[in-house]
């Protein structure tokens, strides 16, 4: 018969303890991530707890090495593109268009884009920020265990992407957006289909809305969690959702119009506490508020070219690669010389789904850039992440870094 022994690891009988003593304790590392499933595939945080509260955190950006800055300088101007899709992959269209408004800026082209291109720049951009905002407000639902809203959200989702689908041929990269416009037209009947397909989203949003706005778990796990101040935000450089959640109404679309955004009625949506509530609020809103701009720029939308016309800049129409000599000529040039942009550098900045999006160019006169440096706003926010959940709970973590809606491809570049 085995012996049964007691282990002497040097704590006290527990039997043996006054009502007034309490066992020793020590903080414990433990590590979130980068398997974690709330981890958003690539992060992984080191934290410190005695008992359930963090009293430390050390966040690290990912282990996704996407090199998207080193590439670019090694590709030609045009040939970009695919990789800003992969920048924030849940609102690519939004990456494009900022790189491409950074380019025409150096270009000095900028009041030359065909208004109708600039019409859909808006239009797509603004569907994909729905898209943005629909994928981290339902998977941080779920991760609090709504997980209905996650798929109703997922449903709208792809509702959106089906249209952008139609649009562009691919589901998600799309790489439409060109230097001097975008690569094609509206198909026969899309703004019907578009209009039809927002008015479920709308539904869809305020389905959502109604079973968690006034949840009582939900509210439990959302208000007073990850609390940053205004001052504190802007001291970490914060833009988009998270500051507004704080009070702060900025919004590179109203505060340095881009494009035609200067044309359009909307609002600006900002909380008050900048905790995590305020900012899943601040993104049920900015839906509606995108919906507002789309539905105005589909009512208004102008006729006319979708590319600028200019051989040394735009692309050529593939009938015209295909078949004509001139065509395929100017289509070699441009892809594999590159446009030949003036030398000079420049910073480009546009609202992405996150908040400000910017892309500091330098050219040396080549048809590659000699420099791309982009901002991405998931990188610097995350810098903030430590001392937001510090003085939580472990469980705390999880919605905090939700609604934080870090995109590894557009942070560990």
């Amino acid at each position: 018969m085995i012996e049964r022994r007691t282990l002497a690891i040097g704590l006290p009988d527990w039997r043996e303890l006054e009502s007034d003593d309490q066992l020793p304790t020590e903080p414990l590392r433990i590590n979130m991530g980068p398997s974690h499933p709330a981890m958003h595939g690539t992060v992984r945080i080191v934290i410190t707890v005695e008992g359930e509260t963090i009293v430390g955190a050390d966040v690290e950006v990912g282990y996704l090495h996407r090199c998207f800055e080193k590439e670019c300088e090694a590709a030609t101007w045009t040939q970009i593109f695919p990789y800003c899709d992969r920048l924030n992959y849940a609102s690519p269209m939004l990456n494009t268009v900022g790189y491409a408004c950074a380019v025409e800026k150096l270009l000095a082209i900028t009041g030359e884009i065909p208004l109708r291109a600039q019409y859909l720049r808006v239009i797509t951009g603004e569907l994909s920020r729905i898209t943005d905002h629909l994928t981290c407000n339902g998977a941080s639902a779920m991760e609090l265990g709504a997980f209905t809203v996650f798929l109703w959200m997922m449903k709208a989702r792809e509702w959106i992407y089906a249209a952008l689908e139609e649009l562009c041929g691919a589901r998600l990269t799309y790489s439409w957006v060109r230097v001097g416009g975008v690569a094609t037209d509206l198909p026969s009947g899309w703004i019907e289909r578009v209009r039809r397909i927002l008015a479920k989203v709308r539904r869809a949003v305020d389905d959502c809305a109604r079973l968690l706005v006034d949840s009582r778990i939900f509210r439990d796990r959302m208000e007073g969690v990850g609390v940053i101040s205004a001052e504190r935000a802007l001291s970490y450089a914060f833009t988009g959702p998270q500051l507004r959640s704080t009070g702060v109404a900025s919004d590179v679309r109203k505060d340095h119009p881009y494009l035609v955004y200067d044309r359009f009625d909307f609002s600006v949506p900002v909380g008050a506490r900048g905790d995590s509530y305020d900012r899943f609020m601040v993104r049920m809103e900015e839906m509606s508020q995108s919906m507002r701009i789309i539905d105005q720029a589909l009512d208004n939308l102008p006729p006319g070219p979708i590319l600028l016309d200019d051989p040394a800049i735009s692309l050529p129409a593939k009938p015209e690669v295909y078949n004509t000599i001139e065509g395929m000529i100017r289509h070699f040039k441009i892809i594999f010389d590159g446009i030949k942009v003036p030398p000079g550098e420049v910073y480009g900045y546009t609202e992405a789904a996150n908040g400000e999006l910017g892309f500091y160019l330098v050219s040396d006169g080549t048809g590659r850039p000699y420099k791309c440096r982009c901002r991405g706003p998931s990188f610097v926010m995350i810098s903030a992440l430590a001392g937001m959940i510090k003085g939580g709970g472990v469980a705390d973590v999880v919605p905090t870094f939700g609604m934080m809606n870090y995109i590894g491809g557009e942070g560990d570049r």
